[in-house]
Parts: structure tokens; sequence; C-alpha cells
């Protein structure tokens, strides 16, 4: 049984999806109905942040938010953060080689943005950010906010 559709503002753009469950978490609708695989599948438990994403201005796992949480508010994926690269957090990961597999990053570049929003300057924002990073780079991380 398909439940009534739900309405939702991502990136700017409309959208709706049918879901069969309301608890269906926002992370699979924005990959799977919706196409925008940026935001990855991390671990699942709300500890590794590689699919956070900003939720009327403010950090959220997208693997434990449930769809119809999301209707009514503005949802940002890294695909909705200028997709030009000149969002200023971008240019710095592009200058200062962050990524290395490139898994974390779209969730790790959310965090920041969201951190920058809430008025956070370079060490203020590497605190702020707790994502984590199998390759380890977190000193190129530091390196990349530390002018932000």
């Amino acid at each position: 049984m398909t439940l009534p559709n739900l309405n939702l503002n991502v990136n700017g753009q409309n959208h709706t999806v049918s879901v069969k469950d309301s608890n269906m978490p926002l992370l699979w609708v924005l990959r799977d109905l919706i196409g925008l695989t940026g935001t990855e599948y991390g671990c699942g438990i709300e500890v590794c942040g590689a699919r956070t994403v900003m939720i009327d201005g403010r950090p959220e796992h997208s693997c434990v938010f449930d769809v119809s949480s999301a209707v009514g508010k503005k949802v940002i994926t890294i695909e909705g953060l200028s997709p030009d690269r000149s969002h200023p957090a971008k240019k710095a990961w592009i200058a200062n080689q962050v990524p290395q597999c490139g898994y974390c990053q779209s969730g790790m570049l959310m965090s920041v943005v969201c951190a920058m929003r809430a008025g956070h300057h370079g060490a203020e924002i590497a605190n702020e950010v707790k994502n984590l990073c199998v390759c380890g780079t977190y000193q190129r991380v530091e390196q990349a906010v530390a002018g932000l």
C-alpha cells in the first residue's frame, strides 16, 4: 500500500514522491526516488556523517531523518551546494586536495557549510565537524577550513 504523495523541496526544486512508509529515511528518497546520489550511505547508525544534508539550515543525518519530517522544509544536498563549485568550502576543498576516496566528502562538506552558516570560522568549524573519514584526511580538512 502506497501512502499519499509527499511534497519535498530539495535544492530549491519541488519533488512529489510516493513512499510506502512515511518513516522511510530521507536518504533513500533522495537517492532512489529523486536520483540525487551525492549523499552517501555510510554506517547507518548516525555516526559517520557521510549522509549529512542541510534541512532548514541545520545539519541532519538523512539516514535516520524520516521523509515525512522533511515535508514543508528546505532540504539542500551536496548537489544543491553551488553546482558550479563556487561555494568557498568547495573551493577550499579543491585547493587543499582534501578528498582521497571521496566517500565521506559530501557529508563532510555539508557539515562544514552548516558550521559556516552558524557563524563559525576556521578552527571553530573543524571543532564542529564530527564526520568520520576512513582515509584520514583530517589534516587536509583542517587546512581547508582554516581560511573559512
